[in-house]
């Protein structure tokens, strides 16, 4: 019995000291610096796919700068020539139209001559004074058809040499607008020939660099860019103001800005701002 509680004690002694050696977990550290930095390089790489995106857009406002108000002439031209080409149209068939009510009025009168000729021939072999009296109403009635027939054709002379005038002023116009029309046209031509081959490269730039950046920042960046008078929707800190309106911006938001913790706009004008950083890394 002593020997079996002996060899008990020294079982019950290993399994104490295997007990102790088995290691104790240490608790788990978070790296709250490794998040941040993982959050400000995100950002930084946001902003500069967004001040990529707006540096290729740029270039391309500037190759259609070149091209200035030509198009938009160009445009007018091109409406002002269909105006002119719709009035004469409209102009010409007027003038048909009086030329036959012209025709129509002598016919009524050749009518009316041809009346006054049969009823006045009729007046020399009536029976009776009724009759006499009935053929001269007839023969006054003709005369008054003759009148006011005459006094149409006068008015639609005055209005047909009127129209022909203007029908005349309006094909001078449209031969003068057609030769400017071809000359602009010309122009633009020789520019966009010029242009043409690097604008499409860059506008191939600007909607792959577009798949790059979040829908949502895509969707802020053609709003702000829209209203912008310049264009300009992505802008760097120059001078400690905003590179778009120009106005100071507070040296706290400038630090702010430098961290790359969130996406800041201009307070004044709405712009996206970037650091000197970012502008470096491009």
């Amino acid at each position: 019995m002593a020997k079996i509680t002996a060899k008990s004690k020294q079982k019950k002694v290993e399994i104490k000291k295997e007990n102790d050696s088995t290691p104790i977990e240490s608790p788990t550290i978070i790296n709250t610096e490794s998040n941040e930095d993982n959050i400000e390089a995100s950002i930084e790489k946001k902003l500069r796919a967004l001040y990529t995106l707006q540096l290729i857009d740029t270039q391309i406002d500037k190759i259609r700068i070149v091209r200035g108000e030509l198009p938009l002439e160009v445009g007018d031209l091109e409406d002002e020539i269909e105006g002119l080409e719709t009035r004469i149209k409209n102009l010409s068939a007027e003038i048909i139209a009086l030329d036959a009510e012209l025709a129509e009025k002598n016919e009524a009168i050749k009518g009316s001559l041809a009346g006054i000729k049969k009823y006045t021939a009729q007046q020399m072999n009536v029976r009776n004074n009724r009759e006499y009296d009935s053929l001269t109403k007839e023969i006054e009635y003709q005369n008054l058809e003759i009148q006011l027939a005459e006094k149409r054709i006068r008015e639609f002379t005055a209005n047909l040499d009127e129209k022909k005038i203007l029908l005349e002023q309006s094909n001078a116009v449209l031969a003068e607008r057609k030769a400017d029309l071809d000359t602009k046209k010309s122009e633009l031509d020789d520019i966009i020939t010029e242009t043409e081959k690097d604008e499409k490269e860059l506008i191939g730039k600007s909607l792959q660099n577009q798949t790059i950046v979040e829908e949502r920042f895509l969707t802020a960046y053609k709003r702000i860019r829209k209203n912008a008078r310049n264009g300009l929707a992505v802008v760097q800190i120059e001078r400690d103001a905003c590179g778009g309106c120009f106005n100071k911006i507070p040296p706290q938001k400038q630090m702010d800005i430098r961290m790359h913790k969130k996406i800041i706009v201009c307070e004044y004008c709405g712009r996206i701002l970037v650091d000197e950083n970012v502008v470096a890394k491009m």
